[in-house]
């Protein structure tokens, strides 16, 4: 849990920062298409206030999903995304102290009760700091404002590989095996079968990789490398 607490800090402050770099158009595209750098940044800030809804509902015991329905979330983005950058830049930075309040006022009880994601998975509390770290430390990049894949921190690009890798499991027809450098290998696809590819390289090229942000042509490759489904 402090690990993941201290990754959501430092993506946030990261997050800010980049953003406060930024020249004042935030209608400029993204590295995600059809969206701007201003439905990346308020992406970001919508976010952090539907995650805080999933801890306040675990410290209080009252179920209050991440967003009342998709289309919310979707308005919500695409009204924000052209508000001028100083104001873009207040509500990322508000809505992170918020998420910050909300994680401090949890106690250990708190972080074991039961939420319902977005997608409506049955998580604990306790995995919501990671589902923070993931969207801010991803999001930074898609800013397409000085931060590379790179720059992702060895022990959250492990994480990460991990965490999507097990998602991918069950969602493709034969069988991976990554290697990232300086850290066990992760096997994924139908546990049976004998990896169909190997791919090694840096735990960061690999997320990146495996998140659709780089390609396989920046990793060592034995094997036949599939097209790998997206990753949301």
């Amino acid at each position: 849990m402090s690990s993941a607490l201290r990754w959501v800090h430092d993506g946030q402050r990261l997050v800010e920062q980049t953003v406060a770099a930024l020249d004042d158009d935030v209608r400029l595209p993204s590295a995600l298409p059809g969206w701007s750098r201003g439905h990346v940044i308020t992406h970001l800030a919508r976010n952090a206030d539907a995650l805080v809804n999933l801890l306040e509902w675990a410290r209080t015991g009252n179920p209050a999903p991440m967003y009342s329905s998709r289309h919310q979330r979707d308005t919500e983005i695409e009204a924000g995304a052209e508000r001028p950058l100083g104001e873009q830049a207040g509500d990322l930075a508000e809505s992170g102290r918020r998420f910050a309040e909300a994680a401090a006022r949890l106690t250990e009880h708190g972080w074991s009760a039961r939420v319902t994601s977005a997608q409506g998975r049955d998580i604990p509390a306790s995995e919501v700091p990671w589902m923070r770290t993931r969207e801010l430390w991803l999001h930074v990049l898609d800013l397409d404002a000085g931060v590379a894949m790179d720059d992702l921190p060895d022990d959250i690009a492990e994480a990460l590989v991990r965490d999507v890798a097990s998602w991918m499991s069950s969602r493709i027809d034969t069988a991976i095996e990554l290697r990232p450098h300086g850290h066990p290998p992760v096997r994924f696809g139908p546990a049976a079968e004998t990896p169909s590819a190997v791919l090694s390289g840096p735990a960061c090229r690999i997320a990146g990789w495996l998140t659709g942000r780089t390609s396989a042509n920046e990793l060592h490759r034995d094997g036949v490398v599939p097209t790998l489904p997206r990753w949301l």
